[in-house]
């Protein structure tokens, strides 16, 4: 209960203000807490009461709610003690200048700077000589991380994209501890890849036979192929391809230096060019010799690029055995649409299969030397050896000797058993490791110290902080023998810059970058490049009629029809297929798609490995290109060959330079058909200038409802928008959204520059909401990079930092940013000086203590299957 007193005086303190503010300030009392609440309620009363009387009543007071915010409708100190995230919103908006609009009266410089000391320090109540480092669940490692992993450990590269579930997301990143939880089947999948990777990377026997590989290259064929198939078949450099339809056998040689038994393992793939929405029933007969043997006489059909592998075991003499592949074909007469071919990749011949003749295994050595134990007891010594090693890289800190006990009891046990090897054992250990919640999650531990606060994490857990940050992968030997000598912290700078340049760090590129900009999308985002580009053409009634006329017919049943309909319905088809199927003047290629998505990783790495400035970003007069996509882009001016992307200085008024108007962002910010300057515009708000709108409501008209009443011409979507924007539920959010993206509408759905769109002319001219008007994307791009510098710093930085620790930014981090703010404006926007910020700070490098009462509530519990204390 609150105590009368305290109620009182709220209601005495609240005068003049709505009846609601009295719940409001009541709150805030209680809020405040017994002791010290006559200043913050004197505060309140005296500082902050008139400036939301002045500026924000009329929106947010007396009932009215605009945005969603009310800043009457407190009735308890619960309520308000919910309302950090509102003070947060109300900080973020005056901030950026969006609240209040332009277009109201403005609060002065000194008043802002009021209301912010106020919210941080009445209502957030943050301690700068004791900052907060928020509390982190346990990380689990996602897809991309375990992968990056299992090939620095294991020398392994695991698909995790085929074998995992995809990971869920958090704030736009797939390494929020948060949502990285762990269900039954994805146990299953881990323990079942410990099992394959191991298998892959640890001989299990101490022996195996020889081996010699004959590469599909080293066949020669008994007549050449037609040159036709030559050039419609293809393949990789070191296979050979032997089409369905054509007649032909290969042969080559294979000596053996030993008589006994071999096997012989054919490997080839059942090739095929695709052909949209056409077949190929081409039948063909493979056979497969040895020194004149048959071995396999088997009849093919498609098979859809299928691997197929072939054993035979043999009895071999010594010396040269000729080995042969030939295909008969079945259906001379059939059209080879698809080019159907069996590729010979290789003929492996494995022996003699006896162990006098064996050789150690391939990586052997590197897993346990060159002497081999003589006796259970050296076994146990070298076992303990290997395993204390790989568990401490495993897990990416020392371990301690019962956790080495247990893997070599373990190991011990696997092999004792009967037909088990040492090697199996040590192996069985290993995958003991890799399905640890010690190796599966990353986990940290403090300094102990003995002193209050927030402590330290060890130097250990900074190094796997750090490495995960930058390349998204374990600590390497150097940040490892540093965080083991305790030196990490003092040599942070050094190693910083060392990972910088280090080519793991195009990971960093790829998953902050393609996931903060979306271009991790861009080669699977749905665009027709010909509806999209049949938008930009002048309407054709006289086609749109017979196109019309074509589904009338169609859609009516058969029987129905007079002949005299039939023969239309088959005209009229013939003529839409044809015009669907005409050329167009580009296509998004899985090609093109690439090269965008490598463009604007090239660019953003380019900006961070040189420590540009980070307003680059926005804008510039340069980006990078490849031969095809500088054609795709129309850049005839610009000499690029190959497919290497090139730093292309663009030419003086060119649309181009800067993230924004580069092509990955463009497609994946655009609708299949269309663009979308809703999505543009939002991309804006919440990746550049850091505030989005609320989501919309559930009963919010779809856009294309507002041109449904005009019926005498076709809108242009400009004109649909401002429709759209007339409707009360629609104004406040596209007010702010349709300005920037409409500034993108010379650029098409595919990235394409364009002047018109159904015959109308674009019109990309616009008025943000705080009041600075352009007429041109080059000149809203300058905008973004020069009055709004400040609200991109703050929202890069907030991005990154959420990247890097793994959770929701809170209140408590405000002066985390505020300080990586004002680092990026002192240095010009330096991206190097941004990430040491991040590394060097309390976040980073502290962790919340667990026997201390929390200044906020805990931000999640941990995730099921990661207990607090970690087993092997």
């Amino acid at each position: 209960m609150v105590p009368p007193s305290l109620s009182r005086l709220a209601r005495s303190v609240a005068s003049g203000f709505s009846h609601r503010v009295h719940g409001l300030l009541l709150g805030l009392l209680v809020f405040c807490g017994i002791h010290g609440w006559t200043t913050q309620a004197e505060n309140f009363r005296k500082d902050v009461l008139p400036l939301l009387e002045r500026y924000c009543h009329d929106c947010h007071g007396d009932g009215m709610d605009k945005g969603g915010v009310r800043l009457d409708g407190h009735e308890s100190e619960a309520a308000l003690m919910a309302d950090r995230g509102l003070w947060l919103t109300a900080l973020k908006n005056v901030r950026s200048g969006m609240m209040p609009p332009p277009k109201k009266r403005q609060p002065t410089a000194a008043e802002k700077a009021l209301l912010e000391r106020w919210i941080l320090g009445d209502v957030f109540q943050l301690d700068p000589t004791r900052p907060d480092p928020g509390r982190v669940t346990v990380r689990r490692l996602n897809r991309v991380e375990y992968r990056n992993t299992i090939k620095d450990l294991m020398g392994v590269d695991f698909d995790t994209q085929a074998e995992f579930p995809p990971d869920d997301t958090g704030r736009g990143f797939d390494t929020i501890a948060d949502v990285l939880t762990v269900s039954p089947m994805l146990l299953e999948k881990y323990l079942a890849a410990a099992q394959t990777i191991v298998s892959r990377a640890v001989p299990s026997e101490p022996w195996v036979p020889s081996e010699k590989v004959v590469a599909g290259k080293e066949f020669r064929r008994a007549a050449p192929p037609s040159e036709a198939l030559t050039n419609r078949l293809g393949g990789p450099s070191g296979s050979l391809m032997l089409a369905f339809v054509e007649a032909a056998t290969a042969s080559a040689p294979a000596s053996v230096p030993h008589a006994g038994k071999y096997r012989l393992q054919f490997d080839l793939h059942a090739a095929e060019r695709f052909v949209d929405n056409q077949f190929d029933y081409n039948r063909s007969r493979l056979v497969l010799r040895a020194d004149g043997e048959e071995l396999l006489s088997k009849e093919f059909t498609r098979e859809g690029n299928k691997p197929l592998r072939f054993e035979f075991d043999r009895e071999w003499t010594a010396g040269e055995h000729i080995l042969t592949v030939e295909v008969q074909p079945l259906t001379p007469e059939e059209r080879p649409v698809r080019a159907l071919a069996f590729r010979l990749d290789s003929v492996t011949v494995r022996g003699p299969m006896d162990k006098a003749r064996g050789v150690r295994p391939k990586r052997h050595a590197e897993w346990f030397g060159t002497e081999e134990p003589r006796g259970n007891a050296a076994r146990r010594r070298q076992a303990r050896a290997i395993l204390a090693a790989f568990a401490e890289r495993a897990y990416r800190r020392p371990v301690d000797k019962a956790t080495v006990d247990r893997l070599v009891t373990l190991a011990e046990g696997t092999w004792k058993r009967s037909g088990k090897t040492y090697e199996a054992g040590v192996s069985q250990a290993m995958v003991a490791v890799l399905s640890s919640p010690r190796f599966l999650f990353r986990e940290e531990a403090p300094i102990r110290t003995g002193g209050t606060g927030h402590p330290l994490l060890d130097e250990h857990a900074l190094a796997t902080r750090l490495s995960y940050f930058l390349w998204s992968t374990m600590p390497d030997a150097e940040l490892m023998a540093l965080a083991g000598r305790g030196r990490l912290r003092a040599e942070l700078d050094n190693q910083l810059d060392r990972m910088v340049r280090d080519p793991r760090f195009s990971e960093f590129v790829g998953n902050f970058a393609g996931q903060w900009l979306q271009t991790r999308d861009v080669e699977t985002s749905l665009v027709d490049s010909r509806q999209v580009l049949a938008r930009e053409s002048a309407p054709d009634p006289e086609f749109e009629a017979r196109r019309r006329r074509f589904r009338e017919l169609r859609d009516r049943p058969d029987a129905e029809l007079t002949p005299a309909e039939r023969k239309e319905t088959e005209e009229l088809r013939a003529l839409v297929i044809r015009r669907n199927n005409a050329p167009i003047r580009a296509d998004l290629t899985g090609e093109i798609r690439r090269a965008m998505r490598q463009e604007t990783e090239t660019y953003f790495s380019h900006v961070f490995r040189e420590d540009r400035s980070v307003l680059e970003l926005l804008d510039s007069n340069y980006t990078f290109l490849n031969q095809r996509l500088a054609k795709f882009y129309g850049l005839t001016n610009v000499v690029v060959r190959g497919e290497a992307m090139e730093k292309v200085v663009l030419p003086e008024g060119s649309p181009r330079g800067g993230l924004l108007t580069q092509g990955a962002i463009l497609v994946v910010t655009s609708n299949p058909t269309r663009t979308s300057p809703v999505k543009r515009g939002l991309f804006i708000l919440d990746n550049i200038l850091g505030t989005p709108p609320p989501p919309p409501p559930p009963d919010v008209p779809p856009l294309e409802d507002a041109a449904k009443a005009m019926k005498s011409r076709t809108l242009s979507l400009r004109e649909t928008l401002e429709l759209h924007r007339q409707q009360p539920l629609c104004s406040s959010c596209h007010d702010r959204m349709d300005p920037l993206g409409l500034a993108f509408e010379n650029f098409n759905a595919m990235g394409l520059w364009r002047e018109a769109e159904g015959g109308l002319p674009v019109d990309p001219t616009g008025t943000l909401l705080t009041g600075e008007a352009f007429s041109r994307v080059t000149e809203l791009k300058r905008i973004l990079a020069t009055g709004h510098s400040v609200d991109f710093y703050r929202t890069l930085s907030e991005k990154l930092l959420t990247y890097a620790l793994g959770r929701d930014l809170e209140y408590t981090d405000v002066p985390v940013v505020d300080e990586l703010v004002a680092a990026l404006r002192s240095s010009g926007g330096s991206p190097k000086g941004l990430l040491r910020g991040i590394v060097g700070s309390v976040p980073f490098q502290r962790m919340r203590s667990d026997d201390e009462p929390s200044s906020q509530a805990p931000h999640t519990k941990p995730n099921s299957g990661a207990q607090a204390r970690l087993q092997p």
